[in-house]
């Protein structure tokens, strides 16, 4: 069996090793933007009658600038409004994002709560 092949196996069959993250930690329908990565620790999860509650944030190399361009064209295609800057809004439910640092070493805190 050639090398490649073989390499190819193995990724195959663990996924998990390479897989990377996609959503926002306590989510499943807020895309995680490619160049951050979750914050051990930092989220809270929080389901009550009026709808959900999360807390999460997120770290990475990237700037506030390109942070706002993928959120303002990533979360209108999944039926979120805008609300102001940084604010979203879909059905019940808002989203805030908040920065944290300087360009190139930038957190992003995510707030999900209702509206």
């Amino acid at each position: 069996m050639s090398r490649a092949l073989l390499l190819l196996l193995l990724l195959l069959a663990a996924p998990g090793a390479w897989a990377t993250e996609r959503f926002v930690a306590g989510t499943e329908d807020v895309p995680l933007m490619p160049g951050l990565r979750t914050v051990a620790d930092s989220g809270l999860v929080f389901d009550k009658p009026e709808g959900r509650i999360v807390e999460a944030q997120a770290r990475g190399r990237v700037t506030r600038a390109a942070v706002r361009s993928f959120y303002g064209s990533t979360l209108p295609q999944l039926g979120w409004k805008t609300a102001g800057r940084g604010t979203w809004r879909r059905e019940a439910e808002a989203l805030m994002l908040d920065f944290a640092g300087r360009d190139g070493d930038l957190t992003v805190a995510f707030t999900l709560s209702p509206r």
